[in-house]
């Protein structure tokens, strides 16, 4: 049986330098300002995209639920992009399926632009879930890098 996957994109422009945004997208104690969608917070974590090897988030929720995320970090070229694997973990702790982002910086003007490619989704209702959630987080990021 053939499974269809699904890739998104989404872009946002940032009135900084794209050494400054590399910087946000990828140090851990920046990530921790902005990583999850509104009304969550990372809670636990080893989230370091600045080299390669494994990372994980819980984050958890307005009404108490729990996320966690988990992948590997397979490139990362300063200042330029980054790339890792993403899976949700169930309520069990049992790691789902595995998919694949790549965040680029690109200069912009005067500012930078930053490129989320998230691919390999399982389905579209899936990729339009990471889309919402994506959006939300870009909107934390803007208002912390401001």
């Amino acid at each position: 049986m053939n499974v269809a996957l699904t890739d998104l994109q989404l872009n946002r422009s940032f009135p900084v330098s794209p050494e400054r945004l590399f910087a946000w997208v990828t140090q851990a104690e920046k990530l921790m300002q902005w990583w999850g969608p509104e009304g969550v917070d990372v809670v636990e974590s080893a989230l370091d995209l600045t080299r390669t090897g494994p990372y994980f988030a819980k984050m958890q929720g307005s009404e108490g639920q729990i996320y966690h995320v988990s992948g590997h970090v397979t490139h990362v070229t300063p200042s330029r992009s980054v790339g890792f694997t993403w899976a949700w973990h169930d309520d069990a702790g049992v790691r789902g399926a595995e998919s694949h982002v790549t965040f680029t910086i690109e200069a912009e003007g005067e500012g930078a632009r930053l490129v989320i490619d998230h691919r390999d989704l399982p389905d579209g209702e899936l990729a339009q879930s990471h889309r919402r959630g994506w959006t939300s987080t870009l909107d934390k990021l803007s208002r912390k890098i401001a």
